[in-house]
């Protein structure tokens, strides 16, 4: 399936249906009258978070959505039909904005949540609402009100607790593939994940949370350099970064760096955000090296390293401990 996280689409609500002039003139009826009847509101426009999708690939190839208008009034001031209203169905973690504007009318996060978008056009009123003691015989009625119109925005971003972050090639693919049952593209080549891949990580208690693999970033990410940062936006919402780093890179400490630098450049208060610095394929160093490799590292950033090595699955089991500690799950 295609991963498609950004929409813009146009959405108009129904018109209302217009009342009627009409007038009751039966035979066994002396009181008769003006019996034109209202008409029926426009349908609404309505979002609705689906848990089933999980991309916005549906808007691609349709982006004129419109609720049904309301219908005219009828004779013996019957009441012209509502127009339903139109449901579109939406990916959990669909925000949504004016695109004319940016103003941000909704996020929708949970499963079934319900946005508003635009107002059906109220009906008309037929001539029997404008009956009076002074008039007795109104021939006067109002046209339906045209529904609201509206240009969105729409963006995903997905919902999960734990991004996994770092330049390509890092081993992000290997190590989502490994403690989940993810099943991400994994190469020897640089820009191996071309869109997000989410993963459940479970713990011998059976319950767990969502990690997010994001494709590599390279310097200038944030300023739309490589693929990085079209996919900054889906570790917004995550509580806890794993930022993973080749521990065979000749530039470890540079590499530490480069990633810092795109986060604190594309903002939105990742660079705060909790951190857990890992250093995968340690299976290529010896031990002397590793540990000189560590201490150096912890030296320049001030905070503890943690070493795996997805490919073997080694100490795995500590960075996860790491990782249910942060989030404040007990083990």
């Amino acid at each position: 399936m295609q991963f498609i996280d950004q929409a813009r689409i146009a959405v108009k609500a129904g018109r209302g249906g217009d009342g009627i002039v009409a007038f009751r003139r039966e035979k066994y009826v002396p009181a008769g009258g003006p019996s034109g009847g209202d008409g029926g509101h426009g349908g609404d426009v309505l979002l609705v978070a689906d848990a089933n999708l999980q991309t916005l690939l549906d808007f691609k190839y349709r982006r004129l959505f419109a609720a049904v208008d309301g219908r005219r009034g009828g004779p013996n001031r019957c009441t012209g039909a509502s127009g339903d209203h139109l449901v579109i169905k939406v990916p959990c973690g669909t925000e949504v904005r004016d695109a004319r504007t940016g103003i941000l009318l909704g996020d929708l996060t949970t499963a079934g949540e319900e946005l508003l978008v635009a107002s059906g056009g109220r009906g008309g009123l037929g001539n029997a609402h404008y009956l009076s003691n002074r008039n007795r015989a109104p021939e006067k009625f109002t046209e339906g009100k045209e529904g609201e119109a509206w240009s969105l925005q729409m963006e995903l971003k997905l919902l999960a607790e734990v991004g996994i972050i770092g330049l390509p090639n890092a081993g992000k693919s290997t190590l989502i593939s490994v403690v989940s049952a993810a099943r991400p593209k994994i190469a020897d080549y640089p820009f191996t994940t071309l869109v997000p891949n989410l993963g459940v990580v479970r713990r011998p208690s059976g319950d767990g949370t969502v990690f997010a693999d994001i494709p590599g970033l390279i310097a200038g990410a944030a300023r739309g350099a490589g693929l990085g940062h079209e996919f900054l936006r889906h570790i917004e919402r995550t509580r806890l970064l794993i930022h993973l780093v080749d521990a065979a890179s000749d530039t470890v400490a540079d590499d530490v760096r480069v990633v810092m630098r795109e986060l604190q450049a594309y903002g939105h208060g990742l660079v705060e955000r909790p951190r857990l610095l890992v250093l995968n394929k340690i299976e290529l160093l010896n031990s002397e090296t590793l540990s000189s490799l560590v201490e150096e590292l912890e030296a320049q950033t001030g905070e503890p390293v943690l070493a795996v090595s997805a490919a073997t699955s080694a100490h795995l089991n500590t960075m996860l401990a790491a990782v249910w500690q942060q989030l404040g799950i007990a083990s």
